[in-house]
């Protein structure tokens, strides 16, 4: 991935490495849908991203998310349930509910620096389904077309939901992403057909590629950004 706040590769990877802690609220008798958990994952990224505490000068999480962009975006998704999510809501973060998701995303922290009650949450078991294939995105709403040819579990899905949010993010000019700020981040994620998905990473818009740190090859397009003003841009 790149973005205008980020340095070379060599540099990204010398630099102290910081991590997004999201956290998805699964309870065992009502999880999420997966969909739906991906979607509110993609629109905490931002949520964090525009909030005051993350964009003020001296906000209290700035220079976390500087040094967080300086280096490589990672992002990491642990769930949570009962005692476990109360706990995580006394943290510092934001919470941003879905249809019946609730994802909690928090400051970025070092890579071997995670809070206690974040650090023992468990990373696998984020295995989330759709029970019937959700609806075609609406009408000028942007859309992360996941990919069809890469595997990945919820938990691995959300945090690239998440980058390709991000990236789009960075691409928009100002008075773009006021007006998605200003509508609520209105977002789908839909998975791509395999017949579009070449023409999908090769149309300019942005793609999430990941660094192979877990679950899936380095390299691989996992992720791209399709938000109708980057439509314009590239075509």
């Amino acid at each position: 991935m790149t973005s205008p706040f980020q340095h070379e590769p060599a540099d990204r990877d010398a630099a102290p490495q910081f991590v997004l802690p999201l956290v998805v609220r699964i309870e065992r008798a009502d999880p999420p849908q997966r969909t739906d958990a991906l979607e509110t994952a993609a629109r905490a990224v931002l949520t964090l991203l525009t909030d005051e505490r993350s964009t003020a000068e001296d906000g209290a999480w700035a220079q976390a998310v500087r040094d967080w962009q300086d280096a490589r975006i990672r992002k990491v998704v642990r769930r949570a349930r009962g005692a476990e999510w109360r706990r995580t809501e006394t943290l510092p973060g934001i919470t941003v509910a879905g249809e019946a998701a609730e994802v909690r995303v928090f400051p970025p922290v070092p890579l071997d620096g995670w809070p206690k009650d974040l650090a023992k949450l468990q990373v696998s078991g984020t295995e989330l389904d759709d029970p019937e294939p959700p609806a075609p995105a609406g009408p000028g709403v942007p859309v992360l077309w996941m990919s069809p040819e890469v595997a990945m579990s919820a938990g691995k899905a959300m945090a690239q939901a998440g980058h390709g949010a991000q990236l789009a993010w960075w691409e928009l000019d100002a008075e773009e992403r006021a007006s998605w700020q200003e509508a609520g981040f209105p977002l789908a994620v839909r998975t791509a057909a395999r017949a579009d998905w070449p023409a999908l990473t090769a149309s300019g818009l942005p793609v999430v590629r990941d660094a192979g740190f877990t679950e899936i090859a380095p390299g691989s397009c996992t992720v791209v950004a399709d938000h109708p003003a980057l439509r314009r841009t590239v075509g």
